[in-house]
C-alpha cells in the first residue's frame, strides 16, 4: 500500500520531513519513502490510504514500563508512605502478590490498549507478581498478540519473598526468553528481568548470569533508582550497585539499566564502558520523589539513554516534554533538557529496540518496520527539518493520535482498536480491579 497525502517526519538519520509525502508499505516492511504524487505515479496499482493532510511519523518506543500495575490507579495505599522504600511496601509489594495470572493478562489489555491509542507501537516492560509466576510472561504476550503490538517482556526475579519465588521468577525467564527465541515474526522478545541490587543476594545474581548466558539474553534491572539501593550495596556487600552487578557479569550492550539516579560518575563511565544502555523515567523519579538521573551527565559521557515511563502515562510525547522541563529546573539551566529529551526518545530509544529486534524501529525509512503512526496535527507554525523537534516537544500528544499501524497492519483507524472490543475490556479489567482490591 501507499500511505500518504500528509505531513511526513521520517526521523532518519538526517531528520527529513516531506511536506506532502508517503510510504510505500509491503508487508511488515517500508519499501519506501518520499513525495506522495511521485510514489503515487510510480506505483499505480498499489492501494492508497489518504490520510487527509494529516502528520505521519513514527510509532514510538517505550523503553521502560510496567504493565502489572495497571489496577493501581486509584487506590490510595493504607499505610502511611513517606519515602521511596514505603511506596514499594505499602502499594508496589503488596498489590504484585495478589495479582493472578488472569489479573495480568487484563493489565496487559489495559496497558497495551493505551499504548495504541496514543502512538507506543513497541512496550518494553518489567513484571512482577511472585504468588503467579508461571505463566505471566505469556499471559502478557498473548495479550499483545490479540492487539497486536511489538513487545519486550521480563520477569523481575527477586530474593524479597524468598528463595523458591526467586527460583520460579528465573525459570519463568528461561522459559519465556527460549520461547520467545523461536517465535516468528519479530513481535516479542525477552530479557532476563531482575528487581534490583538491593533485593537480591550474590547467590541468585551469580544463577541468573548463568542462565542468561546460556541463553544470550541481556538483563532488565533497576539500578540505582533510590539512594537506599546504593547505601545497601555499599553496607552490606562493600561496593556501589553498578560495580557489583558488573561482577556477576550483568552489564553489556543487550541490558536496560533502568533510572541511574543515583549512580555516580564512575559507574556511570562503567555504563558507558560495557555498552549498557540506562533508561530515563522523568515522571516516576518526580513522583517518587527519589531524584533526578543525571542525564546531561550522561549523555556527555557517551552513555546510551533511552526514554521509558515506569507506567506513569502511557504517552511518550507527554514524557519527552517532561524530560526536557526536569533537566532544565534541576539543573536550573532553561537552555538545557530540549535536544536531550529529543535523543533519548527519537535517537536513543529506536538503536536501543534495534538490540532486541531484527529491523529498525522509531523510524521511516527503507526496511524499517511499518510501525506508523498518524496524527491530526495541523501546526500553527511552519513544520520542517530544523523546527520538528519543537513541534514534537510543545505541540504534540498522544490523544492527537488518530490511526497506529504495526508490523504492517492497522491496530487502530480512527481512534477505534480493531482488534478487541475497548468498551469490553476496559469493563473486565474494572471488574478485576475491584476484587484486586478487595484483597489488598
Amino acid at each position: 500500500m501507499i500511505l500518504g497525502n500528509g505531513r511526513v517526519f521520517t526521523n532518519d538519520d538526517n531528520g527529513r520531513v516531506f511536506a506532502n509525502g508517503a510510504l510505500l508499505i509491503d508487508g511488515d516492511t517500508i519499501q519506501e519513502v518520499g513525495d506522495f504524487v511521485d510514489l503515487c505515479r510510480k506505483h499505480p496499482d498499489e492501494e492508497v490510504i489518504d490520510v487527509g493532510g494529516r502528520l505521519i511519523m513514527p510509532g514510538l518506543i517505550n523503553a521502560h514500563s510496567h504493565i502489572y500495575s495497571a489496577f493501581a490507579r486509584g487506590f490510595a495505599p493504607k499505610n502511611p508512605t513517606r519515602n521511596f522504600l514505603e511506596i514499594l511496601e505499602n502499594l508496589w509489594w503488596l498489590l504484585d502478590k495478589e495479582l493472578t495470572v488472569e489479573d495480568t493478562k487484563y493489565s496487559a489489555y489495559a496497558t497495551f490498549s493505551e499504548s495504541i491509542a496514543q502512538g507506543v507501537t513497541t512496550v518494553i516492560d518489567h513484571h512482577a507478581s511472585p504468588h503467579h509466576i508461571e505463566g505471566s510472561l505469556f499471559a502478557i504476550a498473548q495479550a499483545a498478540k490479540d492487539l497486536g503490538i511489538r513487545t519486550s517482556l521480563c520477569y523481575e526475579t527477586s530474593d524479597r519473598d524468598g528463595a523458591l519465588i526467586a527460583q520460579q521468577g528465573m525459570e519463568e525467564n528461561a522459559a519465556f526468553i527460549r520461547w520467545a527465541q523461536q517465535e516468528p515474526g519479530d513481535m516479542v522478545s525477552g530479557l532476563f528481568g531482575l528487581h534490583a541490587a538491593f533485593t537480591l543476594s550474590d547467590e541468585t545474581l551469580r544463577e541468573c548470569s548463568r542462565l542468561a548466558r546460556e541463553l544470550n539474553a541481556g538483563f532488565h534491572v533497576h539500578v540505582a533508582e533510590g539512594v537506599d539501593d546504593e547505601r545497601l550495596s555499599l553496607e552490606r556487600y562493600g561496593l556501589p550497585v553498578v560495580h557489583r552487578l558488573e561482577r556477576f557479569g550483568i552489564l553489556g550492550e543487550k541490558t536496560l539499566a533502568i533510572h541511574c539516579v543515583h549512580a555516580n560518575d564512575e559507574e556511570l563511565d562503567l555504563l558507558r564502558q560495557t555498552n549498557t544502555c540506562v533508561v530515563h523515567n522523568p515522571e516516576s523519579n518526580m513522583g517518587n520523589a527519589v531524584g533526578t538521573s543525571p542525564v546531561v551527565k550522561m549523555l556527555e559521557k557517551g552513555l546510551m539513554v533511552g526514554l521509558g515511563t515506569d507506567a506513569y502515562t502511557s504517552d511518550l510525547f507527554e514524557s519527552m516534554k517532561v524530560a526536557k522541563i526536569l533537566q532544565s529546573h534541576a539543573l536550573g539551566d532553561p537552555t538545557v533538557g530540549f535536544s536531550q529529551a529529543l535523543t533519548l526518545a527519537m535517537k536513543n530509544n529506536p538503536i536501543i529496540a534495534s538490540r532486541h529486534f531484527k529491523k529498525p524501529l522509531g523510524r521511516l525509512m527503507r526496511g524499517a518496520y511499518a510501525d506508523v503512526i498518524v496524527l491530526d496535527y495541523d501546526p500553527p507554525t511552519p513544520f520542517n527539518e530544523a523546527t520538528a523537534g519543537g513541534h514534537l516537544l510543545f505541540g504534540l500528544s498522544g490523544y492527537q493520535v488518530r490511526d497506529t499501524m504495526i508490523n504492517g497492519r492497522f491496530v487502530m483507524k480512527d481512534r477505534i482498536l480493531l482488534q478487541k472490543d475497548t468498551a469490553l475490556l476496559m469493563a473486565e479489567c474494572r471488574k478485576k480491579a475491584k476484587a484486586l482490591w478487595s484483597r489488598l
